[in-house]
C-alpha cells in the first residue's frame, strides 16, 4: 500500500508529467489529445495543494475526495482517445498515464498516517 506522503509526491510528479507529455511525446497540436492532459495535470497540481495530506499548502479537501478526483481523472484520461475521437491518431500515452493514475489510487491507503499511528 502506498502511504499518503508518497501519494502526494506522485501527485505532483503526475501533474507535471501530464502537463509536459504532449511536448515530450510529440503530440502537442492544440487538439483534445493535447489539451486534456494539460488541464488534468494542472488541476491535479491545484487540488493537491488543497488536499488534507502531508505536502499540501491548505488542507481543505478530504484525502478520500482527493482519491476520487484522481480516479476520475485517470478514467477520463484512459478513455479520452475514444471519447474525444483521436484514437486513430494516438492513444498509448493517455491509456498508460490513465492506468498509472488509477493504479496509484487503488494501491493508496485511504487516509493519511497520523502521528499516533507512526508510533
Amino acid at each position: 500500500m502506498i502511504p499518503s506522503k508518497v501519494h502526494a509526491v506522485l501527485d505532483y510528479l503526475m501533474g507535471m508529467i501530464l502537463i509536459a507529455a504532449p511536448w515530450l511525446l510529440g503530440f502537442a497540436d492544440n487538439t483534445a489529445a493535447t489539451i486534456l492532459p494539460v488541464v488534468l495535470g494542472a488541476s491535479t497540481l491545484v487540488y493537491s495543494l488543497f488536499t488534507d495530506y502531508e505536502y499540501s499548502i491548505v488542507r481543505m479537501i478530504p484525502f478520500k475526495a482527493h482519491l476520487t478526483l484522481d480516479f476520475a481523472s485517470g478514467v477520463l484520461l484512459l478513455v479520452s482517445p475514444w471519447l474525444f475521437g483521436f484514437s486513430n491518431r494516438m492513444y498509448l500515452p493517455h491509456v498508460i498515464l490513465g492506468a498509472i493514475e488509477i493504479g496509484a489510487v487503488l494501491m493508496t491507503k485511504p487516509k493519511p498516517v497520523t502521528e499516533a499511528e507512526k508510533v
